[in-house]
């Protein structure tokens, strides 16, 4: 080796620095970019006189890793001593079976070769509930319709709330509860050491959820009576009502914890199933005998239905005004939204829109669950 150290500083990094440092890099060792002006400025105060100072400036500064050290003595071997470098073998390829599997099935096992031994097989696996959520009701099989039903059980309904006229005690606040300051002082020789405050309670407002079995909704009926099931049993103020030719409360047939038993009887309950559809007068009984005199009033209303209707729309519009008026919000669910390149124009929806606080989807797992955010809001 030549004694004559590389010039650093003022000049700039000289040759010899870089080039062995890309060496090194094209052999997968991970040299940073400031590493180099620090081999540069080993080799300048080792100098090139010994073949142990260019080593060690190399392996002190551009080597990290204990396992690129093989690497950096290869490429120092070739590049300083002039040996032949070799080239990284290839390893050969190997034939891997691929098996796209549910991620409920067991692993699998691997496969013998013409040799005997024993090949690695590798899984492609994909969540069937993740696809199920957002696959349309219409387009499932019975068996698939089945397993999104009682998925449904886990979708959580948690109407928003409306001020109770209940007090609750609390911590403190702007209203002194007196009954309960003198109590606490009676048992403090009458002194009012301690102070009660009150609140106005919480209360959850009244779900009403009309559907709509007529025949166009044939394929999501069956589906988001489920869903009246799950709200029905799941605690909440919940009243069910199907529309058709007619109206049709199922709330009690629904309350029936057994959800095979509660959509047989909801079913039989309903005369005009997959029958015509007449939303305006349905409505208009609905807030005849129910709704005006008080279900509906405060109340989340979510009408379900494609809007397809025999009747007057006039009159399903202002039936729809004039139930907006004495409830919190009206959710209209239509599951032919998340069609592309829908528009609300049939009749009956079109008629029913200006009175609509919030028109979602409905034709999958997935948009119910977003509808139950929504009656939640």
């Amino acid at each position: 080796m030549s004694a004559v150290p590389p010039t650093v500083g003022t000049g700039g990094p000289t040759s010899l620095p870089v080039a062995f440092a890309r060496l090194v890099r094209g052999l997968g060792v991970e040299v940073p970019i400031g590493a180099v002006t620090d081999y540069a400025r080993a080799l300048a105060l080792v100098g090139l006189g010994t073949r142990e100072g260019v080593y060690w400036a190399g392996r002190a500064t551009l080597v990290r890793r204990l396992e690129d050290v093989p690497r950096y003595e290869q490429a120092f071997a070739a590049f300083w001593l002039g040996e032949h470098l070799a080239p990284a073998p290839v390893p050969a390829p190997v034939e891997v079976p691929v098996v796209v599997e549910s991620e409920d099935e067991e692993e699998p096992a691997g496969e013998q070769d013409e040799s005997g031994e024993e090949r690695p097989v590798l899984a492609v696996r994909y969540s069937p509930t993740e696809t199920l959520r957002q696959k349309d009701f219409a387009a499932c099989t019975a068996a698939e319709l089945a397993e999104a039903q009682r998925l449904m059980a886990t979708i959580g309904l948690r109407p928003a709330t409306r001020r109770s006229r209940r007090r609750r005690p609390t911590g403190g606040g702007r209203r002194p509860d007196l009954r309960r300051t003198v109590r606490q002082a009676l048992r403090d020789q009458g002194e009012p050491f301690r102070r009660a405050w009150w609140e106005p309670g919480q209360r959850a407002r009244r779900v009403v959820l009309l559907l709509d079995v007529s025949g166009s909704m044939e394929p999501y009926a069956r589906a988001l009576l489920r869903f009246a099931h799950v709200a029905v049993v799941g605690g909440a103020r919940v009243e069910a009502f199907t529309l058709g030719t007619r109206l049709t409360r199922v709330t009690r047939e629904l309350s029936e914890h057994d959800p095979d038993a509660a959509l047989a009887r909801a079913a039989g309950a309903v005369g005009d199933w997959s029958g015509g559809t007449r939303l305006g007068e349905g409505l208009r009984r609905f807030n005849d005998l129910w709704g005006v005199r008080g279900m509906a009033r405060g109340a989340i209303v979510v009408v379900c239905s494609d809007g397809w209707d025999r009747g007057d729309p006039e009159l399903l519009g202002a039936e729809m005004a004039r139930l907006h008026r004495v409830t919190h919000r009206v959710v209209w669910v239509n599951p032919l939204k998340a069609s592309p390149g829908y528009a609300p124009l049939a009749r009956g929806m079109a008629a029913a829109l200006p009175s609509v606080d919030a028109f979602v989807e409905g034709h999958s797992l997935e948009s119910l669950e977003a509808l139950a955010e929504v009656i939640g809001q």
